[in-house]
This record gives structure tokens, C-alpha cells and sequence, in this order.
């Protein structure tokens, strides 16, 4: 699996470049929805990614943010990408955001990549390899107490609907030490891999937001879920992803059984 990771780093190091060299420049930004924001660097940084995946391996799959790509379901492999995660987070200039690309091979992801080119921090995991940030192994926190835990979610763009996640954040802040919402999902996974968070949830994801991040939480000892408790896959609304010593406390939560951390 070395050369999937090798071409995993070499795409999302050459979006991060994009990203890094405009990040103080004027952006063109579009709107996808109400608050959903897209710029001309999104699509500058997924062209960069597509080129080098599609030179190298032009048989697989790609799934991604921006464009639309005629899926080919004779290849077991398929190319998951954010070029741009955190798009708002970049067009203020709050340096949280990130490229991720993941390799899936029968619908399990087995390389993620996640790189974060303004704070120089580079997550990657190959499956059974362990995760790593830069060349420094991960490991998930130790925390067993939700009361003493720090943890991350985010919000969907659109907040008119039930499934806001206000619910959930309103009983769990309540519960721990405290919720951050820094606005990039595979950053948030990362850091619970890091263990710089003990936990993250969040809901309304896509797949190009989870795919890499799931692989290195898991690798780095932590576990994902359903707010259920359920096996979670990239196409599902929902991820609960835990150092695991917390995880059963959250789930109930998120399941509407509040237990004291």
C-alpha cells in the first residue's frame, strides 16, 4: 500500500501549496448555498489532486467535493477528496483547514491523509501502520471521564430543519469540560487521533469529510460510530469518533440517556 500513500502525499501536498501560497491573497468566493461558501482556490487544489490520481492510477473511482465524476463500479478502488476543508475558515483567514484524501478499497478505507499546509501538520494512517502526525506516532487520549474531556463538533450550513445539532450540544456541553468548534471535520477527527480532543460528533457530513479522518482515528486507537452506537460508513449523516474510554458515555447521550462523566 506504500504507493497509494506515496501519491496520497504527493496530491495533497500539491493542493496544500495552492491553498498555503493564496491564503493572504484576495479569493473569488461563490456560494453553494445560503452560507456555503466555494472559491476559485477549491477548484485549483482538487484539479491539482485529480491530475496527479488520475495520472497514476487512471482505472479507480474518485469521489469528491466539487465535481461530478461518472463512477466506475468494475474498480474496487475509489479516491475520496476534500480539496478544501474549511472553506470559510479560509476565505476569513482563521488558519483551520485542510486538504484530505483518502484511498477506499471496497468501501474500507485504507490510506487517509489529511494536511493542514498553514500550520505545517501533516496526519496520515495506512491501515494496520498506525497514525502519525509529521513523523511523530498518534495515540488517542486517556481521558475516561466525560466530565473532564474536551471535545469537538460543527454545524450544518442550513440550521432551519430538526437536525441541527443545537439539541445535542446544548445536553453535552453540560456533560464535559468543554465543546470547541474550530470548522473542519478531518482536522476535528485528526485531533481525536492526536488525542488533543477526547471526542468529536458532528451530523449532515459527506464522505469526502470523514473518509481519511475515520481511518486515522481508528489507527491511533480511538473508535467511530453512529450516534447509536452502529457501525459508521462515509455515507452515513452522523459519526461519533472517541478515544473509546468515553465513547459508550457520549452515545448515550447522543441517544438521549444522559449518565453523569
Amino acid at each position: 500500500m506504500q504507493k497509494y500513500f506515496d501519491i496520497a502525499q504527493k496530491a495533497a501536498k500539491a493542493a496544500g501549496k495552492i491553498i498555503k501560497n493564496n491564503f493572504h491573497k484576495k479569493k473569488n468566493v461563490s456560494y453553494k448555498g445560503r452560507i456555503d461558501l466555494v472559491t476559485d482556490i477549491d477548484k485549483r487544489a482538487e484539479d491539482a489532486i485529480i491530475q496527479i490520481l488520475k495520472n497514476n492510477f487512471p482505472d479507480h473511482n474518485i469521489l469528491t467535493e466539487e465535481s461530478d465524476f461518472a463512477r466506475d463500479d468494475r474498480s474496487e478502488y475509489c479516491w475520496v477528496i476534500d480539496p478544501l476543508d474549511g472553506t470559510t475558515n479560509y476565505v476569513h483567514e482563521f488558519p483551520f483547514v485542510n486538504v484530505s484524501v483518502a484511498l477506499q478499497k471496497s468501501k474500507e478505507s485504507i490510506v487517509g491523509v489529511v494536511f493542514n499546509p498553514i500550520l505545517d501538520e501533516f496526519f496520515y494512517a495506512i491501515k494496520g501502520r498506525g497514525s502519525y502526525k509529521n513523523e511523530q506516532r498518534l495515540v488517542v487520549s486517556q481521558s475516561t471521564e466525560l466530565k473532564k474531556s474536551v471535545l469537538a463538533t460543527g454545524f450544518p450550513y442550513e440550521m432551519k430543519g430538526e437536525r441541527n445539532n443545537l439539541d445535542n450540544f446544548n445536553k453535552i456541553i453540560k456533560e464535559c469540560r468543554g465543546v470547541r468548534r474550530p470548522g473542519a471535520a478531518a482536522l476535528d477527527l485528526c485531533y481525536v487521533a492526536a488525542g488533543i480532543f477526547d471526542g468529536f460528533w458532528e451530523m449532515e457530513l459527506h464522505p469526502w469529510d470523514t473518509a481519511a479522518g475515520i481511518l486515522i482515528v481508528e489507527e491511533a486507537g480511538g473508535k467511530i460510530a453512529k450516534f447509536d452506537g452502529a457501525e459508521f460508513s462515509i455515507f452515513d449523516k452522523e459519526i461519533v469518533a472517541t478515544n473509546g474510554k468515553i465513547h459508550e458515555k457520549l452515545i448515550n447521550i447522543l441517544g438521549g440517556i444522559i449518565k453523569s462523566g
